[in-house]
């Protein structure tokens, strides 16, 4: 697929080769029509999407020059990099950092001794990811027993793309005009281009191919088969799993997958890889949701397609993160010192626009970033109290077990939950109403699989544990982009005293919140203690609402 395929043989030269690895974005507007049909004012690094996707080996330092040539502040996220000892590296526009002013550059610094997999890099610092500022970032094994294990490396990126800049829809958010209007569904981007046009995938029988696939998508799920094969799924989201067979892929905005094809034998047939772009909580529309598209898998040009019977989705084995156990076989962590529950609440307003959050209050933004904060507060930093109320700030101490469980009481509203800085082990997931005939599923295996995003169905919750190990300032938060713009979200504040020890901040970064106009000390107000004048009132969420009523 172009430059979306790569012989293991290359993998296994670059192995040798860890190195500082050099790459610079130029990044600014320009008017394209990715999909066929709609042009608009999107993003793109050095005048190009989709922007190529990013190839280093385990061990190399990733340096990646952003130079910002929009007309507003900006930021990049490493998508499910932990940044051990760099949480500035982050990317998290107003949570880490104040973000690049307009003209300027910076250069993020991306260490990757300690992870491989699938990741991708994308915009966060409003919504700039939506318009095309987003890549994957593939970081190859530096584990030769798992390059034994297959012959070749395919990439297959998934997008929703909309039909109008995001500055569009976050202005219509802000003033609350959705009232009257329709609904644009999105098309849907195969390896960056139309997926009615996708490029074929081209197997040679008896060879093994890794397909990597990237939910870059900000709205909605992707499923995905190729008929008349098995998939052996070896990773979700970074973390290398045993091989465990499985039928197709089902994955959310933001997660990842990697599953061992193996070829057949015989040249008799074509096959077609089966890509499913979906919404439970959006209404059926003939043609529209769900679409169906499919990337041909050639093994002779000259071979029909081999068809199969339709079935239904629940006779299909979809990969399960519950029953998928991890390479590395780390056990369940325990035992737990501090448990977290959080409900998903949602106000809708009058013209049907929703605000969410975890717990009493819609995440918003506030004048110095929590990191700053927990970095000049001194022993103030391990109390909530020097962070805004709209922060949902979560002190976590050092090397604490700290078991999360996520509740979304909502009967249509889907939620997907990333993590920075974490890959968190999936313990269990169930139904909030414990009357539901819906079982309570708990990991298999002796050792629970990890991951950084998991979908939350509607009425369901899941339970989740981490070591906070990893002393930083680390967003959570949906990945769906405008319930994250609508307040979706938390902080977890971990192990502030360790951070004040061992972090210094660029101070690149000090200065651009200086041009930006972001004080850098203080509480969340920039002022001491308790006191947030200035910062406007959070807004509360009493309770969970009627989602049918919702446009969003």
């Amino acid at each position: 697929m172009l430059a979306f395929t790569l012989l293991i043989l290359v993998a296994g030269g670059l192995q040798a080769l860890a190195a500082r690895v050099q790459v610079t974005w130029d990044i600014g507007y320009l008017n394209i029509s990715r999909d066929g049909f709609s042009t608009w004012r999107a993003i793109g690094a050095n005048g190009k999407l989709p922007i190529p996707p990013i190839y280093i080996t385990q061990g190399d330092v990733l340096e990646l020059t952003t130079i910002n040539h929009l007309d507003k502040p900006l930021s990049l996220h490493t998508h499910g990099l932990f940044q051990r000892n760099s949480t500035y590296y982050d990317g998290t526009g107003m949570v880490t950092e104040c973000g690049i002013p307009p003209n300027a550059q910076f250069t993020y610094i991306i260490e990757t001794r300690d992870q491989c997999g699938t990741y991708w890099v994308h915009a966060h610092y409003e919504m700039e990811a939506i318009d095309g500022l987003r890549t994957a970032l593939i970081i190859l094994d530096q584990d030769t027993s798992l390059l034994d294990e297959y012959d070749e490396d395919v990439l297959l990126t998934l997008e929703d793309w909309g039909q109008e800049p995001n500055d569009d829809l976050m202005e219509r958010l802000k003033t609350l005009s959705f009232e009257g209007m329709p609904t644009n569904h999105p098309s849907v981007l195969i390896n960056g281009i139309n997926a009615n046009l996708s490029q074929p995938i081209r197997f040679t029988p008896g060879r093994r191919y890794r397909l990597r696939v990237v939910s870059m998508s900000f709205t909605y799920w992707f499923k995905v088969r190729l008929p008349g094969h098995t998939m052996q799924v070896i990773e979700a989201d970074g973390i290398s799993s045993r091989p465990s067979a499985a039928d197709g892929l089902d994955l959310g905005p933001g997660q990842r997958y990697s599953a061992i094809i193996t070829a057949h034998e015989s040249l008799e047939y074509n096959y077609a890889l089966n890509v499913t772009f979906y919404s439970d909580f959006i209404p059926r529309i003939p043609g529209l949701t769900p679409r169906y598209h499919k990337v041909p898998i050639v093994y002779h040009d000259d071979a029909p397609v081999k068809t199969f019977p339709l079935i239904e989705d629940h006779e299909v084995k979809w990969a399960d993160e519950l029953a998928i156990e991890p390479r590395d076989e780390q056990m369940l962590l325990g035992p737990v010192d501090q448990h977290i529950v959080l409900n998903v609440k949602t106000l809708i307003n009058k013209v049907g626009i929703p605000n969410y959050a975890f717990g009493d209050y819609a995440y918003n933004r506030v004048p110095v970033p929590p990191l700053y904060t927990a970095l000049t507060t001194g022993d103030m930093a391990l109390s909530p109290s020097v962070y805004a109320p709209q922060l949902n700030a979560i002190i976590l101490i050092h090397n604490h077990i700290v078991e999360l469980e996520l509740r979304n009481p909502d009967p249509l509203i889907v939620h997907t939950y990333h993590s920075h800085g974490h890959a968190f082990q999936v313990v269990e997931s169930g139904p909030v109403n414990k009357s539901s005939s819906v079982p309570v599923k708990r990991f298999r295996g002796p050792q629970p699989m990890r991951r950084d995003t998991i979908t939350l169905a509607a009425n369901r919750y899941v339970r989740l544990r981490i070591k906070a190990d990893n002393p930083g300032v680390w967003y959570q938060h949906c990945h769906q982009e405008q319930h994250n713009y609508s307040g979706l979200a938390f902080t977890f504040i971990e192990a502030p005293d360790v951070m004040q020890r061992t972090l210094r901040v660029p101070e690149v970064m000090i200065e651009f919140c200086r041009i930006l106009g972001h004080p850098t000390q203080g509480n969340s107000a920039g002022r001491v203690g308790s006191d947030m004048t200035g910062i406007e009132p959070p807004l509360k969420i009493h309770g969970h609402a009627d989602s049918t009523k919702s446009t969003l």
